[in-house]
């Protein structure tokens, strides 16, 4: 009798802690998984040349992981991990291609 009740507390002991460390294990997986942001510039761009200038040197910045220019809408919108770079350095990085670019506001509904 004494040796059931041992065998049971000690499974139901060892579920519980393995319930705890699947519980941490869990948020670390959801902590480790990186963020990203979404930001868009308007780009004093003109033809397929000025968006070819950008599609050869934006995506090799540090921390981008995607980036899309629309020329019709003279835009650039850079998806990119905030951990690694900035909007800021991510603007600089147009500049230095010698064009201008402001960031663009979202639109209000």
């Amino acid at each position: 009798m004494k040796k059931n009740r041992f065998i049971t507390f000690a499974l139901t002991v060892f579920l519980f802690f393995s319930s705890i460390f699947n519980a941490i294990a869990q948020d670390n997986k959801d902590t480790k998984k990186k963020k990203t942001e979404s930001i868009t510039f308007t780009v004093n761009m003109h033809c397929s040349n000025c968006q070819s200038r950008l599609e050869k040197n934006i995506p090799w910045e540090k921390g981008v992981k995607d980036f899309r220019v629309d020329l019709e809408n003279k835009t650039v919108t850079v998806l990119y991990d905030p951990q690694k770079t900035t909007a800021d350095k991510l603007k600089k990085a147009i500049e230095k291609l010698d064009f201008t670019c402001e960031k663009k506001e979202p639109d209000s509904i």
